[in-house]
């Protein structure tokens, strides 16, 4: 096999993977996946779980196929190689034999050779598509570097899913540290692989939770992961995470993204509309389901949160994703239709803008209706067997439930949406899919913060990158922690922006931003070098 520019898939056919201590990394074996793995699933469900989360993490996936899914339609002159590792099921049990098939991409176009830089990018909850290595920052700074580039899927996420389904005992084996462990095996069996030299830097890359993961990589492995740039990365675990509405409320007002007073207060008036329809009757509820396109009765008040949830996340996700190509609605966009019948008197008022920016949405994500059935959700959940699609709810809720929290609530009285769904139904959850108390989910969340150190981690050589009109960031590390934690708060940008392709659209704070990133990383890797030097390599 030519390690550098040859086909890196099938180079071994099985073969066992051992156990192995996690902060010292475990082997992969490079294998060919099984043909009932090689068809993508459908990238859009027609009848999504319901739940606000959920809605979010499909604007999200929406988002990164959009920014992803073009990396094949630029006249590459060669496609990124798709391979596949064995790694360990349970990496922390040597006496373990089970494996599974972890999916990575590989970009090889700019790579110097054996001495060159490796950039590692995270895949985080859900797909990893080709375009990972192709398109995108992390990517465009290959050529200049002259970075090898792979792309890392999440284990359980994707494609690589371990056979036996999704039941509890399966799902033990999926948290952080685990796929922190595959990236310390993934690290090693690539280098041999694909002959990189033992000097050469590996930086890791990667965005939301992927960027937590990115972090962590540096802090858990200073022997194999040289850096880390981490965007939007929520390392700080939080149980009730009511700071979300509370960014999503002030990133409403700021005129630089197209907020204002008034589009801030015209949701509130919009919220307050959808809840006085709900205490109306019968008729007025079957009324708001028609002109909101929920799929099914609001009569329970467990669908009424639904509901409520979804039309907040919504809202949420057009901050979140404020500006970025493929999403359905800027904030600008979406003020400008929460304010469209001030002047012609209408009685739909901010309420009619609500329900507009609904159908958009659920045009863009390919969905018929806003699905509402708590019942329905959960059944969905509970759903053990092999995931139809890359989004990965059943998997997200566990390790939401046994890691990080992350529930978005707005019982704070300055948040301008319901109250609804309120923290105890979002942990009942955890409850009824998986039989996991509420206090055990918060015991989960502090054992989290406690082992990574949340927004103090203490790892060197790493670069957080936020956008401050992001939710997230408040989760992240926002400011520099010490010379070797620095850290970007870029102005007025959304959830992991700088991560996406370079447009001439892009606001001048953007642009510094990257600039500033490029910067980081000839340091680090002049760094390197030197310390090649002194070690006689």
């Amino acid at each position: 096999m030519d390690n550098r520019n040859g086909k890196t898939e099938g180079a071994r056919p099985g073969g066992g993977g051992g156990g192995g201590d996690a902060e010292g990394g475990v082997t992969g074996e490079e294998v060919r996946a099984p043909r009932r793995w090689r068809a993508e699933a459908p990238k859009t469900l027609r009848s999504p779980a319901a739940s606000a989360a959920s809605l979010l993490r499909r604007l999200g996936t929406h988002v990164r196929q959009f920014r992803e899914g073009s990396g094949l339609r630029l006249g590459a002159a060669a496609p990124p190689k798709e391979g596949w590792l064995e790694q360990p099921l349970d990496p922390f049990n040597a006496s373990d034999g089970r494996c599974f098939l972890q999916r990575y991409w590989v970009n090889d176009q700019h790579w110097t050779g054996p001495d060159g830089p490796v950039f590692l990018h995270l895949g985080g909850e859900g797909s990893l598509w080709p375009g990972s290595v192709m398109r995108g920052h992390p990517a465009a700074l290959a050529p200049a570097l002259g970075a090898l580039v792979v792309g890392l899927e999440h284990r359980f996420y994707g494609l690589s899913v371990p056979a036996g389904g999704l039941e509890v005992a399966q799902l033990r084996y999926l948290s952080s540290r685990h796929a922190l462990a595959d990236v310390g095996a993934a690290r090693l069996a690539l280098s041999r692989l694909f002959n990189v030299s033992a000097s050469s830097p590996w930086i890791c890359f990667g965005g939301s939770y992927a960027g937590s993961l990115a972090a962590w990589a540096r802090l858990k492995f200073p022997h194999l992961i040289f850096a880390s740039v981490a965007s939007s990365a929520p390392v700080r675990a939080v149980l009730d995470f009511s700071e979300y509405n509370d960014v999503v409320s002030r990133s409403l007002r700021n005129a630089a993204i197209g907020g204002s007073s008034e589009c801030r207060a015209a949701a509130a008036a919009a919220f307050a509309e959808v809840e006085r329809r709900l205490r109306s009757g019968a008729a007025a509820r079957a009324e708001l389901r028609a002109e909101l396109g929920a799929c099914g009765p609001l009569g329970r008040v467990e669908d009424q949160a639904e509901l409520l949830g979804q039309l907040q996340a919504l809202v949420g996700g057009a901050v979140q994703y404020d500006g970025q190509a493929g999403a359905p609605l800027s904030v600008r966009q979406l003020c400008g239709l929460l304010l469209a019948d001030r002047s012609n008197c209408s009685r739909l008022g901010p309420y009619g803008g609500l329900r507009r920016a609904a159908q958009i949405v659920m045009r863009s994500l390919g969905q018929r209706c806003l699905s509402v059935s708590r019942a329905e959700m959960v059944a969905q959940l509970r759903d053990t067997a092999a995931p139809v699609s890359g989004v990965g709810d059943r998997q997200w809720l566990y390790q939401t439930c046994t890691e990080f929290g992350f529930y978005v609530t707005c019982e704070d009285p300055g948040c301008p949406f319901s109250q609804l769904p309120a923290l105890p139904s979002q942990l009942d959850l955890c409850e009824q899919v998986f039989g996991l108390s509420a206090s055990s989910v918060a015991r989960a969340v502090a054992r989290t913060n406690s082992y990574y150190g949340g927004q103090s981690p203490g790892a060197t050589q790493v670069l957080f990158v936020n956008g401050d009109a992001d939710p997230w960031h408040v989760l992240s590390v926002a400011q520099a922690l010490g010379p070797s934690e620095a850290a970007l708060l870029i102005p007025d940008a959304s959830h992991c922006l700088d991560m996406a392709p370079e447009r001439p659209s892009d606001p001048p704070s953007l642009r510094l931003a990257r600039q500033k990133i490029f910067q980081q990383l000839q340091t680090w890797l002049r760094r390197a070098k030197e310390s090649q030097v002194t070690d006689g390599i």
